[in-house]
């Protein structure tokens, strides 16, 4: 609560929640929440849930050059991570998922991490793909062009910069003596450059999965699994309510909202998910206030069950944070 970041994200929270309900009647949203058929909701947390046990699958494939972890232990921690995404700040539960593989698996936290920031670049470039290839769909539905040459700057932009990410990580898996040769070189205190050689070598260690084209190709088709089995449950939600578009305008919708979420934040991606995810269904023309109990709902139907789940496993492990920061420091002294 102390921290700078926090009251940033909580600001630009702030923010975009209030740009996305200006000019609402909120009484005209909760009657189209209350006219919500949410049976609905019971198909579309079941499709997300396989899309969490995609994701389990996935990470266990990157995890096999570092340790043969099955995908049903793998599939616990990935749900307290994605908890700890949804309550505390910057994307903390990447470091608490990493935590929880070490003390369950004693696979370094370092190389765990590096197989993480390959499942993210995955992600970006799958989610930014979604976007490019639907912007045609949008611009039949909306008349200002200005925001579709928007939109498709910043996706095209982002694409680039994920696919950066990928090529770099697949170069440092591609030649890893090389690659440490050259982080051995980088001018760094005495002090801490045995360190920061060690952290770098089992970060290097973390992208093994890589150097198979492959295992390169099956990652890539399970990002794109995932993320249309999410955006499955954007559409079993939209069942609930007096509207219809096609699924292609959902992918576009999920890439943009997704996208929009790595922007800091309160925790749980209150009004960066929220505030576009409204704007682009107001663009494809559904009323306002159907927009935002539409979305508002699926909000909260992304973050309520995995979150309940992952809190499950979570005080399962009587796992403390301070326990957690007594790992990374070790990790980082080890």
């Amino acid at each position: 609560m102390r921290r700078w970041q926090f009251w940033l994200g909580a600001g630009i929270s702030a923010g975009l929640m209030g740009l996305a309900l200006r000019g609402l009647r909120l009484e005209e949203v909760w009657a189209a929440m209350q006219g919500a058929a949410y049976v609905w909701l019971i198909p579309g947390v079941a499709v997300y849930f396989l899309a969490v046990w995609a994701r389990a699958w996935r990470w266990h494939y990157l995890l096999r050059p570092l340790k043969q972890v099955p995908t049903s232990v793998v599939f616990p921690i990935v749900c307290i991570g994605y908890m700890g995404n949804n309550i505390y700040p910057a994307r903390a539960g990447e470091i608490l998922r990493s935590y929880v593989l070490r003390r369950k698996e004693s696979v370094p936290m370092s190389a765990s991490l590096a197989t993480i920031a390959v499942e993210r670049s995955f992600d970006g470039v799958v989610m930014l793909a979604f976007i490019v290839f639907n912007l045609g769909e949008l611009a039949r539905a909306t008349a200002d062009a200005g925001l579709v040459g928007d939109i498709r700057s910043v996706a095209i932009l982002g694409a680039a910069v994920f696919l950066l990410a990928v090529v770099v990580f697949a170069i440092l898996a591609a030649f890893p003596q090389r690659a440490e040769a050259v982080l051995s070189r980088i001018p760094l205190p005495d002090s801490i450059r045995p360190k920061a050689v060690g952290l770098a070598s089992r970060f290097l260690d973390g992208l093994a999965s890589l150097r198979s084209p492959k295992d390169v190709f099956m990652v890539l088709l399970t990002s794109v699994v995932i993320w249309l089995l999410e955006t499955g449950k954007y559409w079993l939600v939209m069942q609930a309510f007096p509207f219809e578009l096609s699924f292609y305008a959902l992918m576009l919708m999920n890439g943009i909202v997704n996208l929009a979420t790595t922007i800091p934040s309160a925790p749980g991606y209150i009004g960066t998910f929220d505030a576009p995810g409204i704007a682009v269904l107001a663009a494809y023309g559904v009323p306002k206030a159907l927009a935002t109990a539409y979305t508002l709902v699926l909000h909260a139907a992304l973050w309520l069950p995995i979150t309940l789940v992952g809190a499950y496993y979570m005080a399962r492990e009587s796992i403390r944070w301070s326990e957690i920061q007594a790992e990374v420091a070790q990790e980082a002294s080890g």
